[in-house]
């Protein structure tokens, strides 16, 4: 895997590693599971996550998952990815999902971080990023209006539940 890094001297985005497996673990809480993993994760799952992310990665597979690091130390702060395949996009869509860590949620980072994941689908060729959230989810809409993402139309997702789609056209985007 060639090392990719993003930055915007606040936060760095970097694929996950297998030594982020314990601060994955222990940073879920409630909002995590709900909103993204759908059931309390384990240490073997989340390492097994990891693998998958990785081998992801070396195959140039459809998923890019990132760390959001923060500091000199880029402490884990949540994680964020790319699908560039997923059930109910079209061609040259990428799915944008992300999650911080309790701790971190509320300073801006999820937004810097949905700006740089932006640019890099840009660049790995995708035309429109979109961010699917449940209606009850303001923060990840609040995420996405922030990030200069404009509403979409709502769709059901694969078990049914509606998501609100949010889109930003990666042809234009100039920041």
């Amino acid at each position: 895997m060639r090392e990719v890094k993003l930055s915007d001297g606040i936060i760095t985005l970097s694929p996950l590693r297998p030594d982020d497996a314990e601060a994955h673990f222990t940073g879920e809480d409630q909002q995590l599971v709900r909103w993204l993993s759908g059931s309390p994760g384990t240490r073997e799952g989340v390492e097994a996550y990891i693998r998958h992310c990785l081998e992801q990665w070396d195959t140039a597979g459809p998923l890019r998952a990132f760390g959001i690091r923060v500091g000199t130390d880029e402490a884990l702060a949540g994680t964020i990815d790319l699908r560039f395949t997923a059930e109910g996009l079209s061609p040259g869509q990428v799915n944008v999902a992300y999650g911080l860590y309790p701790s971190w949620r509320g300073r801006g980072l999820a937004t810097r971080a949905v700006l740089l994941v932006s640019r890099y689908a840009a660049s790995a060729g995708a035309k429109e990023a979109v961010i699917r959230a449940e209606p009850e989810n303001v923060a990840s809409a609040a995420v996405a209006r922030r990030a200069g993402f404009a509403p979409g139309r709502p769709a059901p997702g694969a078990d049914g539940t509606r998501l609100d789609w949010y889109i930003q056209d990666l042809r234009t985007d100039t920041r």
